[in-house]
């Protein structure tokens, strides 16, 4: 067989391994171990492996995963969701879809401090669920609103998917994620303003509320000076240069761990449970990466990623055709993979294919807006049927809203996100112009 007919058929099995729901760590793990043993041979693998797991998991940078993990699992423990959201809705909760919009805003604030889809969308929920179920909102806007506001823990800084991306294409952390915060912002924006459109033609889905008064407004920012101060000294110190993205995580682990104390959300217990949890995670987030390692190994000993590449620039299709397909691509497999996954799967070979490819700017800025986009799309199959991940968290926290309503729910945040990718496609600077301010 030739390397690429190896190659070829690495990927169909693990397309057809995900479709049977094979763990997706399993799955690239054994496929790229076959694949590398076919292509080198079995004692070419096994030496790969002597050495390729201590050399992968002793990366410092890898380090900033479970600690911005642990501070997600803090600040959900602290009960600092109830306060975020309690802030949100004082503010803007008199809004017709008031409390829907609060929701998002929360996910934003929340997924600040916290870098996980998932956990956002869990945590949100568990307070912010209840309110609009009480106040009349209807089933879809309540779960919709915060499914799509839960996808915001993957791209406002501090996202892990963002840390992998940068580890995987060598790129900078902390310029990628000075590079998601207008995108983010622009995500909290097109939320809002599609529950907004939603509640002008469904105006009894989402009712309006008593305006809080100024009292209650003030009040509710001083319970969140915690978040505020975690979020400005962790990112700001990051941004600043006067600590790296593992020393600023670090840093956010200990002042989350004073806040909950300090608060009261925090004890002897729900610390030990943290870890347990933060360990939990992290074990699976290292083996889908380790697996992923195997998987693109063996890809690279065939030279597939660099032929597609040189194919593709080569051939005089269009790059914006190009990017447009890996979209495209990117929207269907969203559909049945989780994030993570979709990222160590397609980044090794579509990286190079984008790279080799001219958008009119230089590399750095290119590898960061690709780096965007491709969260942006995979942020959007965590709420796109069937499979969307967070779709499932809402439902199990939702036991007495329909399946089907919260699809539907969905439905005007999906377009709000179709809107974003083409903002950001047809205008890159809005993924870098940030970083080339600040670094200047």
């Amino acid at each position: 067989m030739t390397p690429t007919l190896v190659a070829t058929a690495m990927v169909v099995i693990l397309l057809a391994l995900i479709f049977v729901r094979m763990p997706i760590a399993l799955g690239m793990g054994a496929v790229g171990a076959a694949g590398y043993s076919i292509l080198s041979s079995p004692q070419g693998l096994l030496a790969y492996l002597n050495t390729a797991f201590v050399e992968k998991f002793s990366s410092y940078e890898l380090a900033i995963v479970p600690l911005f993990i642990l501070m997600g699992h803090l600040a959900t423990r602290a009960g600092i969701s109830r306060a975020i959201f309690a802030a949100s809705a004082s503010w803007i909760g008199h809004l017709r879809g008031g409390l829907a919009m609060a929701s998002v805003a929360g996910c934003a604030l929340f997924g600040s401090i916290s870098g996980s889809s998932l956990a956002t969308a869990s945590t949100m929920a568990r307070v912010a669920l209840p309110e609009m179920r009480r106040h009349g909102y209807s089933g879809a806007l309540a779960s919709g609103s915060l499914a799509a506001g839960g996808t915001l823990g993957i791209l406002i800084p501090p996202s892990v998917v963002l840390i992998i991306y940068a580890l995987l294409t060598e790129q900078n952390i902390v310029k990628l994620f000075l590079a998601a915060t207008i995108p983010g912002i622009l995500a909290v924006i097109g939320f809002c303003t599609a529950i907004a459109i939603y509640v002008r033609i469904f105006p009894e889905e989402g009712p309006t509320q008593p305006r809080a008064d100024l009292k209650t407004r003030l009040r509710s920012l001083a319970d969140i000076w915690h978040v505020v101060l975690i979020f400005v000294v962790v990112l700001g110190g990051i941004y600043g240069g006067f600590f790296t993205p593992a020393e600023g995580a670090s840093v956010g682990v200990v002042m989350m761990l004073l806040a909950g104390l300090l608060t009261g959300g925090l004890n002897a217990r729900a610390i030990l449970d943290c870890f347990i949890d933060t360990a939990g995670s992290t074990a699976m987030i290292f083996a889908i990466v380790f697996g992923a390692d195997i998987f693109n190994v063996a890809l690279a000993l065939s030279q597939m990623p660099a032929a597609v590449a040189d194919t593709i620039s080569g051939s005089g299709i269009p790059p914006l055709a190009v990017l447009l397909a890996i979209i495209v691509f990117y929207l269907i497999m969203g559909c049945l993979m989780d994030s993570l996954s979709m990222i160590l799967l397609t980044v090794p070979v579509f990286f190079p294919t984008i790279m080799a490819l001219d958008f009119g700017m230089v590399p750095e800025a290119q590898a960061m807006w690709f780096g965007i986009i491709s969260l942006v799309v995979v942020e959007m199959g965590l709420i796109t049927p069937p499979v969307g991940m967070n779709l499932f968290v809402i439902s199990s926290m939702a036991k007495d809203i329909p399946t089907s309503q919260i699809f539907r729910g969905t439905v005007p945040f999906i377009m709000a996100e179709v809107v974003r990718i083409g903002i950001l496609v047809a205008f890159p600077m809005l993924s870098y112009w940030l970083v080339m301010v600040v670094t200047q």
